[in-house]
């Protein structure tokens, strides 16, 4: 039910910065950052053991602040020649802001065999071409409800506009995490390359506007609305489809939909920082983690989607639709979060939440 409280991570992460920066020697342990709380512990259960039987390469698990901090204390260390971490697994708009900053350590392809079982938008390179990060895990944020306040699901996102449904909604608070100008594009503009001008931004933004008088919650605490939607308080609204799906196994009134036009695909991806010393071990790890079998591991085992080809893994029907969607998702132009942060929070406070 708590599932996402792995997003919360305490101050494991912070310490690594706090130590004497040392010269590690070969057979040192690969530092490898996840997500915190409940993530962390089931990449320390489920994945890193069973890497280093197979590899004999020992694993430090290391826990990532949330946000942007992460990426601050990497840029920060990097000018010292140190690495808090190894691999990091970044969110998508951190790793942008760091491909900028040139935090990345290129990768060499060749010894990344696996590298082909991901689809373009987890394979990161760049300008010049050379690859630099890959896809880690990935969620799906889709449109839930209150079975016994809707017996039937929606069909379709144009259900946020829908008079009937005033003072019902949920949805999240920011531009940045809720992807609803990726919704309203796709839902009413046929796509998001309207979201590359401002201009189109503005246009967007007026016609995610009109959902206003619907929404009863804009939120950041993921378990007020959970506890909201579960009780019918707040009976429809976008939510994780994972923490969704686990909440109904457990009795809870509630569904995860996925609408036609496709669910948004939020993620984060492997990274290594420019200062490691450890870099073919780094690699060997990056590409273990983009084998098929391992995907569904991880579907299994932490309810995140796999980054590869449904097809080429073993997930059954039930274990895939817990997790994923063969429709195809909604990607966020996590672009439009870092070359125009400012000005579309200061849009979004205007003109939707303020």
């Amino acid at each position: 039910m708590k599932r996402r409280t792995f997003l919360v991570t305490g101050a494991a992460g912070l310490s690594a910065l706090a130590a004497p920066a040392l010269l590690r020697a070969q057979g040192a342990p690969l530092k490898v950052g996840t997500y915190g709380g409940y993530f962390q512990d089931s990449f320390s259960q489920h994945i890193f053991p069973e890497f280093t039987a197979e590899t004999g390469i020992e694993v430090e698990s290391i826990g990532e602040p949330t946000g942007e901090a992460w990426l601050v204390q990497l840029e920060q260390a990097a000018r010292a020649n140190q690495a808090p971490a190894d691999v990091s697994m970044m969110s998508q708009v951190s790793r942008l802001k760091g491909e900028a900053a040139q935090v990345w350590a290129p990768l060499d392809e060749s010894k990344l065999t696996n590298l082909g079982n991901l689809p373009e938008h987890f394979v990161h390179r760049y300008e010049d071409g050379r690859l630099y990060g890959t896809g880690a895990v990935s969620w799906y944020i889709t449109l839930v409800t209150n079975t016994e306040a809707y017996p039937e699901p929606p069909a379709s996102w144009t259900a946020l506009w829908d008079p009937a449904n005033a003072d019902k909604l949920g949805l999240l608070a920011l531009a940045s995490n809720s992807f609803l100008l990726e919704i309203t594009a796709v839902t009413h503009f046929g796509g998001t390359d309207i979201l590359g001008t401002e201009d189109g931004v503005m246009q967007v933004l007026a016609k995610l506007a009109e959902v206003k008088p619907n929404v009863r919650l804009w939120y950041r605490d993921e378990g007020q609305f959970q506890q909201a939607l579960e009780s019918g308080e707040i009976p429809m609204g976008q939510y994780y489809h994972d923490v969704t799906g686990l909440a109904a196994s457990n009795g809870q009134p509630v569904r995860s939909t996925f609408p036609k036009e496709g669910a948004v695909l939020d993620s984060g991806s492997w990274v290594v920082s420019k200062a490691s010393q450890m870099l073919d071990q780094a690699q060997i790890f990056i590409d273990y983690m983009a084998r098929p079998e391992i995907q569904a591991k991880l579907s299994r085992n932490v309810g995140t989607a796999p980054t590869v080809d449904r097809t080429l893994t073993d997930l059954s029907d039930e274990e895939f639709a817990a997790v994923s969607s063969d429709l195809p998702p909604i990607l966020p132009r996590y672009d439009l979060y870092v070359d125009r942060a400012d000005w579309v929070n200061q849009k979004w406070s205007e003109m939707i939440t303020g």
